[in-house]
């Protein structure tokens, strides 16, 4: 059996046409959206995300202005674009300080403004599992982009419960990865909506309970090593950020898995192909349109 590879281009695409669209709406009101971007590199993994935003922004018709900043400007740059009624969206390109300052600058970002969906204020809703910011439930809240776009192309790729409780109830999950950006509002989100999720990191291991019965997830410490976690999945995600990290291999997976490589260099080794079901090797473009599809909804939620 060989893989399905799943490229997220054409499913980018679709969700473009669909912001497109809000985009066409909101100028026929008179109204031109704009993001600021802030980049601390000229070159590098981030300057090239930086990049393929720009012509994704462009191709929906959103303004993208990026502007290139040094850490001690950093907090400076967030809160000019923050009371800038011309802005509606900011985009941070890590890093621009160091961890904890880039933290830090997320917090700073105006919620209303954030188009990752990062700030704690999104975040709080998220790890409570409250999907609308208004009692009357009109107003979704925002998601963070980048897991997002994994569970969107998760479901191009066939992902589905097999129980009637919630639409991943008997889905079991690997996440290798439990960053802020990425690991943890992801596995968050797939417990949210039913799954068992085995979230793994260089710390350890943790599993995410599924929200079935409860409001929301509850993480409790498992101790369940690579070797059981990767076998019990019937989805892996890997986003570790390092060539030194040991490749998942297809004697690790079980057979028809869906996987999805996130990380900038690849987590995995050729034989995952030949043993997984559908094989999604990037993540990138979606996770730009999702930015994109944030920015229309915070724009129509504000109503600047």
């Amino acid at each position: 059996m060989t893989a399905i590879i799943l490229d997220p281009s054409p499913v980018a695409a679709s969700f473009r046409d669909e912001v497109r669209q809000d985009v066409d709406r909101f100028r026929a009101e008179g109204r031109t959206l704009r993001v600021v971007g802030l980049l601390g590199q000229d070159e590098g993994p981030a300057a090239t995300y930086a990049r393929f935003a720009r012509r994704g922004f462009d191709d929906v018709g959103i303004e993208f202005d990026l502007r290139h900043v040094v850490p001690e400007e950093a907090e400076r740059a967030v809160a000019t674009a923050n009371v800038d009624p011309d802005v509606d969206g900011i985009f941070l390109y890590y890093p621009l300080t160091d961890r904890r300052g880039d933290r830090w600058l997320r917090e700073l970002v105006d919620p209303r403004k954030d188009i990752e969906g990062m700030h704690s204020f999104w975040s709080r809703l998220l790890y409570e599992n409250e999907r609308f910011v208004d009692a009357d439930r009109t107003q979704r809240a925002i998601l963070p982009c980048t897991p997002l776009a994994i569970l969107k192309l998760l479901d191009r790729a066939g992902m589905r419960g097999t129980r009637e409780n919630a639409p991943l109830e008997g889905v079991t999950a690997c996440v290798i990865n439990r960053s802020e950006v990425v690991g943890r509002p992801l596995a968050a989100m797939l417990a949210n909506d039913g799954a068992r999720v085995h979230s793994l990191d260089i710390a350890g291991a943790v599993t995410y309970e599924p929200a079935i019965g409860r409001h929301t997830h509850e993480v409790r410490t498992s101790g369940i090593d690579r070797a059981a976690a990767l076998a019990d999945a019937d989805v892996v995600i890997s986003a570790v950020p390092s060539r030194d990290f040991e490749l998942i291999r297809g004697d690790e997976i079980r057979a028809g898995a869906i996987c999805v490589d996130v990380a900038e260099f690849t987590n995995f080794d050729e034989s995952a192909k030949e043993r997984a079901g559908v094989f999604v090797p990037r993540v990138g473009p979606l996770t730009v349109a999702m930015a994109a599809r944030n920015l229309t909804r915070l724009a129509r939620l504000t109503g600047r």
